[in-house]
């Protein structure tokens, strides 16, 4: 029994060229992304994926249901057999049935690729960690974007690392594509 999943986190439309949320590098994350997937299917291991979706479009005008912007990325595309996840919120646990579906498949340890570092992907792991999942972050196969505060601008590369390093702290262990896949681990 497979007791390691891997949840792809909002892989959207929204996120790539003429999306509303664009991101630096989506397609180089995406495709490493989907070699994950790829190894995953090939191992019959469970493959979930999280989209989120606009709780209220008047106030996030992005991620709206049933537009081309929230479709999930055709790179990630999900297969029939692999659960998708709606959320309405960074943390992919919150208000959703992934707590539950991940503890009904007993499944200990989790794999995980996505968008945005700083936001989804933190938040998610955190909270994976904090229900007591191990958890491995494939840091290529993540994306984020440059951030403001206050006029200065932090450039995205400077977002991946600090988040990605602030995971590495206690949260996660991280590692790369090919990383990754060139361990032999049972999942």
């Amino acid at each position: 029994m497979n007791t390691t999943a891997l949840i792809v986190i909002d892989i959207q439309n929204e996120y790539f060229e003429n999306g509303g949320m664009e991101l630096v590098n989506p397609i180089a994350a995406s495709l490493n992304a989907g070699k994950i997937i790829s190894h995953f299917r090939d191992k019959k291991a469970p493959v979930i994926h999280i989209q989120h979706i606009s709780p209220d479009p008047a106030k996030m005008p992005f991620f709206i249901a049933g537009t081309a912007a929230s479709e999930i990325h055709p790179n990630v595309r999900p297969q029939s057999q692999e659960k998708v996840i709606q959320k309405h919120f960074p943390n992919s646990f919150r208000e959703t049935d992934l707590f539950g579906y991940l503890k009904a498949n007993h499944i200990t340890e989790l794999v995980i690729v996505g968008m945005m570092t700083h936001m989804c992907i933190d938040a998610t792991t955190r909270a994976a960690a904090d229900f007591g999942f191990q958890c491995t972050v494939i840091g290529d196969a993540c994306a984020t974007r440059d951030l403001e505060m206050n006029g200065a601008t932090v450039k995205a590369d400077d977002v991946q690392l600090a988040f990605l390093t602030a995971l590495a702290f206690f949260y996660a262990e991280i590692q790369t594509t090919e990383t990754y896949l060139a361990q032999k681990r049972e999942i």
